[in-house]
């Protein structure tokens, strides 16, 4: 079995991010997103700008307006967050069906099988930093390492936009000069136990011995014991079904220009076959999808006798599609290309690594 390779994907101070991607005014400035702090708001989110006052997540509304007084403070959209969601987590599908979603904004994503000695994991977690970045203008940061644990440390080691990895040779130094706060699982009431029994940092807890561990904490001791070593095998777990393959792109401004357009289309329709080929899919359906300068959203499909996942024969039918669908008097703001219906690849002489 070859050695496991694990991606951890955080998003960065996430609803605060898509505001200020939203509202460029507020970049640079201290966003707090959360509920009203007449009632009994929390926050959700805050920029690092607001995050300098000491305004962090959960942090009751009330006290974070005494911290930051002159933060804009926004109610969450979280229509506008779902969306920029789903087109990260369908980034991440299109690299690995092994895709493990904690939230709206991070995962778990196991890349084993598409690691080799010119493609290290580190390069493909940058290439997915930089598809989330083209394709919502958000940035993310990353960690990659042997396990979970270990992955989910790296991304939150360097925040913001930044990529971590922790392997063989630097993982124990890390471990041991960590704080015994920041292992995952270990809140305040443990901290304090770990404290009071002489366990400040992660060399304390490596100093234990795995009954002392038992003793202490009950079965939880064992994991502490392993979490010391830098140990954890649990599985990436994946609880969805890949239906579908798709990529969509927003145009910086309104177009109408078809000649604009189609060549988007083209750059689509390849981006989907390099998806498709990753997963060593194909598919019976295509779908051109377009949003207008008013934001109405249209689209039209086409279902195949054969299945296809090639570049070209993608783009023929979305060509045709396109042509069908697109008013020719109305801009359009958002074009998109998925291929769905899909079964395993029969295309055995394409290789997974072609298209990366």
């Amino acid at each position: 079995m070859s050695e496991r390779r694990i991606i951890h994907i955080d998003m960065d101070y996430f609803y605060a991010q898509v505001e200020m991607r939203d509202q460029p005014k507020l970049k640079g400035k201290p966003v707090i997103v959360g509920g009203k702090a007449s009632g009994r708001g929390v926050v959700s989110t805050a920029s690092y700008e607001a995050r300098k006052y000491g305004v962090h997540s959960a942090m009751p509304m009330a006290q974070a307006h005494k911290l930051c007084p002159d933060g804009y403070y926004i109610t969450p959209h979280f229509d506008k967050y779902k969306e920029a969601s789903e087109k990260i987590m369908n980034i991440f599908r299109g690299y690995t069906e092994i895709v493990e979603p904690l939230s709206l904004d991070e995962a778990y994503l196991d890349i084993t099988h598409l690691v080799r000695p010119d493609l290290p994991a580190s390069r493909i977690a940058q290439y997915i930093r930089e598809e989330i970045f083209q394709t919502t203008q958000l940035t993310a940061s990353a960690g990659v390492s042997y396990n979970k644990f270990l992955a989910k440390l790296a991304s939150g080691m360097n925040k913001p936009n930044n990529l971590t990895v922790i392997n063989y040779h630097n993982a124990h130094d890390i471990l041991m000069n960590l704080d015994i706060g920041e292992f995952r699982g270990v809140g305040s009431a443990t901290k304090k136990k770990m404290n009071d029994n002489g366990i400040y940092t992660g060399q304390d807890l490596y100093n234990k011995s795995e009954r002392e561990l038992i003793h202490l904490f009950g079965k939880r001791g064992h994991g502490l014991y392993n979490k010391a070593r830098g140990i954890d095998d649990s599985p990436v777990k994946s609880t969805r079904v890949r239906k579908s393959v798709g990529t969509e792109r927003t145009f910086a401004t309104d177009v109408n220009s078809d000649e604009e357009i189609l060549h988007k289309i083209h750059e689509l329709s390849d981006k989907t076959a390099e998806r498709l080929a990753r997963i060593q899919k194909s598919g019976k359906t295509v779908t051109v999808k377009i949003k207008t300068f008013k934001f109405e959203t249209f689209s039209k499909q086409k279902s195949l006798r054969d299945p296809i996942r090639n570049e070209t024969d993608i783009y023929n039918i979305a060509y045709s599609l396109y042509t069908d669908l697109k008013d020719p008097e109305v801009p359009i703001r958002l074009v998109g290309v998925t291929v769905g219906n899909l079964e395993r690849s029969t295309y055995e002489n394409m290789s997974i690594y072609d298209f990366i």
